[in-house]
């Protein structure tokens, strides 16, 4: 289940609503009360709404606590130190953007085998992002020109097919056709 929250446009559509209704149910029926049930000056004790706003923030804070905790293992940094920390070999694939067009060392990949992405930029900014075959992005890494060091994350493909390399960083008048395929082939034949 926390795959479809965390790797899906509709799940992140999905807790922004889970996030949002309650806030919004409570600031109706307060416009509401106030404008229509009674409108005068509120007899409140200001210690009273005091306690209603630390309530209210601990709420948020807990929820805002909770999505990021379930999130962790998604970010690409956990998913990197993970497969270094295997011990399996690793595969390493250099990258190189620049306008507008990627030098991939290597394009075909076995299922299974972590990969390292070490990309770097030529020219301009450039971003490297790979799709899955069913159009969802597995993961991103901006590339900045002038850099020493690669950027470099660990993926591992589970699932053989033709992956979609697209630049989501606008770069020039040709951003559009700045693209490429990483083909994964099953690691049993």
């Amino acid at each position: 289940m926390l795959d479809f929250l965390y790797q899906s446009g509709w799940g992140a559509f999905t807790i922004m609503l889970l996030l949002q209704i309650p806030f919004v149910i409570v600031f109706l029926s307060i416009v509401y009360k106030k404008a229509f049930v009674d409108s005068a000056p509120s007899a409140t004790h200001p210690k009273k709404f005091s306690r209603v706003e630390v309530t209210w923030l601990a709420f948020a804070g807990a929820v805002f606590l909770l999505v990021n905790i379930l999130s962790i293992s998604y970010m690409p940094m956990v998913s990197t130190a993970h497969a270094a920390k295997s011990g399996q070999a690793i595969q390493e694939v250099d990258v190189t953007a620049r306008s507008w067009s990627y030098d991939i060392s290597e394009r075909t990949i076995e299922a299974g085998v972590p990969v390292r992405f070490s990309a770097k930029s030529a020219d301009t900014m450039h971003s490297f992002s790979v799709y899955h075959p069913d159009g969802r992005v597995l993961f991103t890494m901006q590339l900045l020109p002038g850099l020493k060091q690669a950027a470099s994350t660990i993926y591992t493909f589970t699932e053989p097919g033709r992956y979609t390399v697209r630049c989501l960083e606008y770069c020039g008048i040709v951003h559009h056709g700045m693209r490429d395929e990483l083909v994964v082939v099953d690691a049993r034949g």
